[in-house]
Parts: structure tokens; C-alpha cells; sequence
């Protein structure tokens, strides 16, 4: 049987980031991906926005990664190549109650470390996007996109040519510890591993299932997954020109999102979306989608001069939530050794900004690892 020093079960961009991560001094690394190719679920299923810091509870784990990850992700892009945009983003008050939350998330964005926030009127609105309508907006200059399949790819290929195994096609059935290893069973095999990190996603709470409640920490008793889907829709090329840049409403108020907002891509065109509902297969991204007259609706609070008729159905991602249906706030990261078997780490709820924060918690994840391995 193989013996490695780090498994890490999930090849998503966190998974990939952390590979990338402690290859560089740890030898025999494996990443186990259930899919054909890394990064194929939440990790590219979503807006490509390189986020600020700017929503997130100050001191919380989202806040301190997002921030950090900002500034790592922007570098390892220019670093490898990886196609990405410092765009700005505008998060825009419809009215005057809106307008009136503007300073405190301001307040909130400069205690959590962003910088360049400032207060925009009107005539600020129109000066950077013309077809937007709203009275006043928080301009947030650190905001960028990147073509997020690119970004995973690219932490993988980083991973791999620092000797770390890349293994797809092998979903996690078995996780067995021991005193100073687990035992992985996988589609691919059996390996046994002196550090396990469990970065597997949507999936994050059934592979820490696998492991008998009495030893796991993370057991669905106490915390479990609630995917909520989000559908985008992507506005056609004649249209195009109508968003410069990004553009989003303030915080949905039930914390399932940041609200329909408006991407533009790397491609010249800008995606409507995302939206936001509970669902109960963590694999449906298909059915019962939400109607391009419905994205219309939403947009043209901030978008007056977007029609049905200029949208197109576009992807579907899932988040992995941790608040249930009908609950109320927002959860952090959960990053944590497990309480019985500390040689295996659980990144559970590691959704938006988990793209932006992957290489911030790439490096807490790679100093657990070598604190375990010693």
C-alpha cells in the first residue's frame, strides 16, 4: 500500500491551493478528485470575482482570508499567467434606506483591512457606469475577476511540478485513523497518509462521516452541508456594453447571497446572477431553472435598460452553506483538526469567498500540516 505524507481529499481550488502550498517543502503529496478533472464543481460554477474583504464579519476566518487572499490570488495570477482583471466594483443604493447602510459597510471593509473605500453620489455612479440608476454606491477599487477554471488548473499544475500527485476519478468510501496514520479508500485505491485533509466541498460533511461519530468532531450531528444553487444568466454581446465593470446590490438581507449582480467576464460580455435557493441534491444543476424574465425583473433595479430579450441562460453553481433552511445568519469557515483524530484537518463551508481566500488558506492549512507532521 502506498504511504504518503498529506492526502488531501477534495481537488477544488482550496484542495489545489493547498497542494500547491505544501509541496513546496513536503514531499509525497496526494490530491484525491472524485471528478474527471480537478475543479469541476463550486470552484468554477460561480461569478470569477476576486473579492475585497469588504462583507465579512471583522475578526471572522472569511474576513482574514479574503483580505489576504486578494492580494495572493492577484500575485499568483500575474506569477502564472493565469488571465485576471483589477476591475473595481460599485455596490450600489437603490434608495435613500439603502444609501443609509453605505457608511457602516464602509466601516466594516476598512476594519477587515480593505483599502481605497469610498463613498460615491449619483453623479460618481454615472461617471463610471453610465446605465447604472442609483443615488449613491461604495466604490471598491481592490474588486477583480479571473477565469477561475484557469486559477485551479493552474494551482494544480504548480502542485504537480513540485512532485505532489494529482489523482481524479477517486471519491473518498473509506477513511480509517490510526494512532499515526489514516487509511484512505478511494475509487482509485488505498493509501495511507500521516496528515489527511478533508477539503472535498459540498461533500466536506459525508467524508467526515466516514469517520464514527464518537471520533469525529465534525459529525452532520453537529454540522452538515445545505446546498443552496444559484442560477447566472449571461446578458448578449449587442448589450454588452451596458456594465463596465462589477456592480452589485448590498448584502442580501438572508445572507444566501450578495444578490444579483452584474459580472463583467474576460470575454467582453457580463453575467445577470447569481441566484439563491435551498435545494436537496447536491448534484442538480439543471432542473427547474429560473426564467430569464425573472433575472430581468431583479436587474432592472439597478439596470433599467436590460430586457428579457437580452439574456441568455448561462452555468449553475451550488454552495455548500451551513445555515439551514429558515436559519438566520451567516456561518464562517470552519477550519479545525479534527477533536479525536487531530492528524486529520476538516474545511467545512469553504463557500464564497473560498475562491479569492484558497491560497490565504492554503497557508493556515499548510502550517497545521507541518505542526502534525513535526
Amino acid at each position: 500500500m502506498d504511504r504518503a505524507n498529506v492526502v488531501i481529499i477534495g481537488g477544488g481550488v482550496v484542495g489545489c491551493a493547498i497542494a500547491a502550498a505544501v509541496s513546496k517543502s513536503i514531499a509525497d503529496v496526494f490530491v484525491l478528485e472524485a471528478m474527471p478533472r480537478v475543479g469541476m464543481g463550486a470552484s468554477t460554477r460561480n461569478s470569477g470575482v476576486i473579492h475585497s474583504g469588504l462583507y465579512y464579519t471583522t475578526g471572522s476566518l472569511k474576513a482574514r482570508h479574503c483580505v489576504r487572499g486578494n492580494q495572493l490570488t492577484v500575485e499568483f495570477c500575474a506569477a502564472h499567467r493565469v488571465p485576471h482583471r483589477r476591475t473595481g466594483k460599485l455596490v450600489v443604493a437603490t434608495n435613500e434606506k439603502e444609501a443609509e447602510q453605505l457608511p457602516a459597510l464602509v466601516e466594516k471593509g476598512r476594519a477587515n483591512g480593505v483599502e481605497g473605500l469610498r463613498i460615491v453620489d449619483a453623479a460618481g455612479i454615472r461617471a463610471r457606469e453610465p446605465h447604472i440608476a442609483g443615488g449613491a454606491a461604495i466604490e471598491v477599487p481592490s474588486t477583480g475577476i479571473v477565469l477561475s477554471e484557469e486559477l485551479v488548473k493552474a494551482y494544480a499544475r504548480v502542485a504537480a511540478g513540485q512532485g505532489a500527485s494529482i489523482v481524479t476519478h477517486a471519491k473518498v468510501m473509506r477513511l480509517e485513523p490510526s494512532n499515526d496514520c489514516a487509511r484512505i479508500t478511494s475509487e482509485a485505491g488505498e493509501i495511507e497518509a500521516r496528515c489527511v485533509v478533508n477539503s472535498a466541498g459540498l461533500f466536506a460533511d459525508e467524508v467526515a462521516a466516514l469517520l464514527k461519530p464518537a471520533t469525529c468532531s465534525l459529525h452532520p450531528a453537529t454540522y452538515k452541508i445545505y446546498p443552496v444553487r444559484g442560477d447566472y444568466c449571461e446578458v448578449v454581446k449587442p448589450k454588452a456594453h451596458l456594465v463596465n465593470a462589477l456592480v452589485y446590490p448590498l448584502p442580501h438581507p438572508d445572507h444566501l447571497s450578495l444578490g444579483v449582480h452584474f459580472t463583467r467576464t474576460l470575454w467582453d460580455t457580463f453575467l445577470v446572477g447569481p441566484t439563491a435557493r435551498y435545494i436537496e441534491d447536491k448534484n442538480d444543476y439543471e432542473s427547474n431553472p429560473e426564467p430569464v424574465e425573472e433575472f430581468a425583473r431583479r436587474a432592472k433595479l439597478m439596470l433599467p435598460a436590460i430586457e428579457a430579450a437580452d439574456l441568455r441562460p448561462a452555468h449553475s453553481g451550488i454552495r455548500a452553506k451551513l445555515v439551514p433552511p429558515g436559519g438566520k445568519g451567516s456561518a464562517d469557515f470552519i477550519i479545525e483538526r479534527d477533536a479525536s483524530f487531530p492528524r486529520i484537518i476538516h474545511l467545512v463551508g469553504i463557500e464564497s469567498p473560498g475562491l479569492t481566500s484558497a491560497p490565504s488558506i492554503a497557508e493556515q492549512v499548510s502550517a497545521m500540516i507541518a505542526e502534525t507532521l513535526g
